[in-house]
């Protein structure tokens, strides 16, 4: 690897996409009006976005040895995205997805049968994308083992999405450059009881955590980025009409890791993730809306100034 890249190490799954008038409650069954079969998984979500915004992205993860699995591996490279460490696993079926999505406002639930992405070792990680790359970028759909392998393999800067939820070992918090939960997320890890905070009451939660930074995406309001060294400061969202939020985050985590790859400042990077990420949600699914850095350099004139916290 000559130049400084993004490795992605995670799942791959395929997503059937249901589109609802709204979300059904516990108990109850509405009716769908359209249903879709797209390629997904956190992971192959990720490094797809950051594909998109420019070559140089690596993906290490695990599919099926059957026909999902070589959908999902076309996908990826149609993306742009090097495969080569993505492994065929006999004896099981790739990972998939079952994802309503409201008609209107693009609101969703996810449910993710793992499949081969559980399959995944320490030793499939051990490999010279993952030492060798600028940035690695975790998540956590994947075994918990295989994500801190990779985390003290990685050389370059460890960026960790942590999602779904679920307790983290200090081990891995402590070798984690920046962890981007979302607010949810954020609280869990924190051992807060949920309820509303301010964005200062957010950042207070996030400095009590072992990564060095935190980014915490807030959906519709925008993004805190609480650094390891300054003060924490709130960038508001680009604005757009959403179609489907399937993705979002996935999109912000591939284009702050692409932009901190290409040497922006963790300020900057964020910036340029909540453009991209803001204009993901303008197609359907989780990837129909990526963009490319040309379409987010161009909107980026239009994101309002961040604002100290």
């Amino acid at each position: 690897m000559s130049q400084p890249s993004v490795t992605v190490v995670g799942s791959l799954n395929e997503d059937v996409v249901v589109t609802v008038r709204r979300l059904p409650g516990r108990g109850e069954t509405v009716i769908g009006s359209a249903v879709e079969v797209l390629p997904g998984g956190k992971g192959a979500n990720q490094a797809a976005a950051a594909g998109r915004l420019g070559g140089g992205v690596h993906m290490v993860g695990r599919v099926g040895d059957d026909d999902a699995g070589a959908r999902q591996l076309a996908a990826l490279t149609d993306a742009g995205v090097d495969v080569t460490r993505v492994h065929r696993t006999a004896g099981a079926p790739t990972g998939s997805a079952t994802i309503p999505v409201e008609a209107e406002g693009g609101e969703n639930l996810i449910v993710v049968v793992p499949g081969a992405n559980a399959a995944l070792t320490a030793a499939d990680v051990d490999v010279e994308p993952v030492r060798r790359a600028g940035v690695v970028l975790l998540q956590l759909e994947t075994p918990m083992p295989t994500v801190l392998a990779a985390a003290r393999a990685a050389e370059g800067t460890v960026v960790l999405n942590p999602a779904p939820a679920q307790p983290l070992p200090a081990e891995l918090l402590g070798v984690v450059d920046v962890l981007v939960p979302n607010e949810h997320e954020l609280v869990q890890l924190a051992g807060a009881v949920p309820a509303a905070r301010t964005h200062a009451e957010l950042a207070e939660l996030a400095r009590g955590l072992a990564a060095r930074s935190v980014v915490v995406t807030l959906g519709g309001d925008g993004v805190l980025v609480v650094p390891a060294d300054g003060p924490a400061v709130h960038q508001p969202p680009l604005a757009v009409e959403p179609v489907d939020t399937t993705g979002a985050g996935d999109c912000f985590c591939g284009a702050l890791c692409r932009a901190l790859s290409a040497g922006q400042g963790l300020p900057g990077a964020v910036g340029y993730a909540a453009t991209a990420a803001a204009l993901s949600t303008t197609g359907p699914g989780a990837r129909g809306g990526l963009p490319d850095d040309d379409a987010v350099r161009s909107a980026l004139i239009r994101l309002p100034a961040a604002r100290a916290v």
